[in-house]
């Protein structure tokens, strides 16, 4: 008689299933680690290298225009509480520092509370002596040279009239060279001298003579009867900047990476491409 023995059937493992979900698995796994660590290294460059900031004023045009994106160095003048993401009351002066120069267009905070950002031009060093003459700069008693370049017609905004302004190329001394670069300067035929007008408001045009203190430097736009900068040593003027500390330093402005003339509501897409300044991206700022 024959033995019939029941044949009995292991089913065999799948592993399909599980190949598929280790696979998922590790793609997820790769993302948060692509995601972890391309965020450090941003905020590492955000912190130490550069920072990018846009420009919401006219106070530095014609070499800044309103909707131009910057990059600033941070490591161009070291770092301190001020130039950290978040302000440490705890931190004093500055590490790796390094000195500004004259000339320099500079991103600082603000002398008053809750310390804004500001972007200037550094006209005024420790120990320098700044003044305005008939429009004319000083520093340290001799003018700085500058040359007529016709009339500039601008537009801060969209909702303000057309500006037109003199535009003068000024030719800035610091230390063995010189610094050339554009200011805008309103035409007039007398210059009231004195230091304060009629209505008790500063006169830019005609200021006192300033000594910048140590550890101080003085700024001032390049757009130079519309900038609150330097010359408001009132801390009950609206547009008061006064000396800034150098500790407020942020870093110097290097290149202009994105630019945009907003003249028309942002719904209005078509006009986007034609609203991209072209010809100022990448463009170096001096």
């Amino acid at each position: 008689m024959e033995n019939n023995q029941d044949k009995i059937n292991k089913p065999v493992k799948d592993t399909g299933n599980n190949e598929k979900h280790d696979s998922i698995w590790h793609q997820i796994k790769e993302l948060i680690s692509t995601i972890f660590w391309g965020g450090l290294i941003i905020l590492v460059i955000r912190i130490l290298l550069f920072e990018p900031c846009n420009i919401p004023s006219g106070s530095m045009i014609p070499t800044l225009l309103v909707g131009d994106y910057i990059f600033v160095s941070k490591y161009s003048y070291g770092y301190s509480r001020y130039s950290l993401p978040f302000y440490h009351p705890d931190l004093k002066g500055r590490l790796w520092y390094k000195a500004p120069k004259r000339g320099d267009v500079a991103v600082f905070r603000s002398t008053k509370p809750p310390y804004d950002y500001y972007v200037k031009r550094i006209v005024g060093l420790p120990g320098d002596t700044v003044q305005v003459k008939n429009s004319v700069l000083y520093v340290n008693g001799k003018a700085v040279e500058r040359q007529f370049r016709g009339e500039y017609h601008y537009k801060e905004n969209s909702s303000v009239p057309v500006e037109v302004d003199h535009r003068f190329t000024e030719f800035l001394p610091a230390n063995s060279k010189i610094v050339k670069h554009d200011i805008l300067q309103k035409d007039f035929d007398e210059y009231e001298q004195s230091p304060y007008l009629w209505n008790g408001e500063l006169n830019v045009n005609n200021t006192v003579i300033y000594k910048v203190p140590q550890g101080h430097f003085f700024a001032m736009g390049d757009n130079r009867e519309h900038s609150a900068d330097s010359r408001f040593t009132d801390p009950n003027s609206p547009d008061y900047l006064g000396y800034v500390p150098i500790d407020h330093l942020i870093g110097k402005v290097q290149f202009i990476f994105y630019s945009y003339d907003s003249q028309h509501p942002v719904w209005q897409f078509w006009y986007w491409p034609v609203e991209i300044r072209w010809d100022r991206l990448f463009k170096a700022v001096k």
